[in-house]
């Protein structure tokens, strides 16, 4: 199998298993959104420092906690994933999958406006074309829900906020993720042992659900490996165009499984927005042949 193919049945699987997971989340009901996230975050970093000592890679993982700098930075990014993990697991279980599907479809174009601001990043006419149709969707849905689309916009500002300090950092997926959730391990893991002495936690009531909250480590860690084997084997368009798998596999599910209202104003608005995305990956296919001539 050429490597090309390989990196997309990687890419391809990792944002949809990322796609599907409104589908694993409801699952873990009753449990509530913080003791969902509390094992997830337990399981993930079992998980990593398993992959992590396979791979020989646990003590260079460690050795970047004694740099001062890069550990404040990754106490950072840990709260902002436990905020966006938070957010989004609690939209999923309480009927607004379709606007945490927005949260990921302006994901993109909020990266995008941290680059100008903060990076001093010139922005290309495209890329000003699709923020502009991109801000009216948001003002449409603004209007159709009579309120600023607070969970999109708090998942995308989050999402966008980790990745940009995370290119900052230039640490590799895997270990970074170890680190956070070791960051976090103490508080997440102090709640579970609450919820275990009051009995009110999930844990170890039922095997099923047992079972499926161990597993959430491994369902948050899988999709990142298989993200990582595409990365390193795919042109970066590729990968830009590929991640609207994700917000477009939740839209399909809050809209077509979990029925969620989608009034006409709300279509329109969604409408705008894929209209920005298809201007915005334009500019990425555009930008990615101009630099492939000049490296000619």
């Amino acid at each position: 199998m050429s490597k090309n193919k390989l990196g997309l049945i990687f890419g391809v699987s990792a944002y949809g298993l990322w796609g599907l997971l409104p589908l694993f989340w409801s699952r873990l009901e009753p449990a509530n959104p913080f003791e969902i996230v509390s094992h997830r975050a337990v399981w993930t970093l079992f998980f990593c420092i398993v992959i992590l000592a396979i791979t020989k890679s646990l003590k260079a993982t460690l050795k970047t906690l004694k740099r001062p700098k890069i550990a404040a930075k990754l106490f950072v990014t840990s709260v902002l994933v436990s905020i966006n993990w938070l957010v989004y697991i609690w939209a999923t279980n309480n009927g607004h999958v379709v606007e945490a599907s927005l949260g990921y479809y302006i994901s993109p174009l909020i990266i995008i406006a941290f680059g100008v601001i903060l990076l001093k990043e010139k922005m290309r006419m495209l890329q000003w074309a699709a923020v502009s149709i991109a801000s009216i969707g948001v003002l449409i849905l603004t209007i159709d829900y009579g309120r600023p689309p607070w969970i999109a916009l708090t998942l995308a500002i989050s999402w966008g906020s980790y990745g940009l300090m995370k290119k900052q950092l230039g640490l590799g997926a895997l270990e970074g993720l170890a680190i956070e959730t070791g960051i976090s391990f103490i508080p997440y893991a102090g709640y579970l042992i609450y919820l275990g002495n009051h009995g009110t936690g999930q844990f170890g009531h039922h095997v099923g659900s047992t079972i499926l909250l161990i597993s959430a480590g491994a369902i948050t860690a899988i999709p990142l490996l298989l993200f990582n084997g595409s990365t390193t084997r795919l042109p970066f368009t590729t990968i830009g165009l590929l991640q609207y798998i994700t917000p477009t596999l939740q839209f399909s599910i809050g809209v077509w499984v979990r029925h969620e209202a989608m009034p006409t104003a709300r279509w329109i608005g969604f409408l705008t927005i894929w209209v920005a995305l298809i201007t915005l990956g334009t500019d990425l296919v555009r930008s990615s042949r101009a630099v492939d001539n000049r490296v000619a």
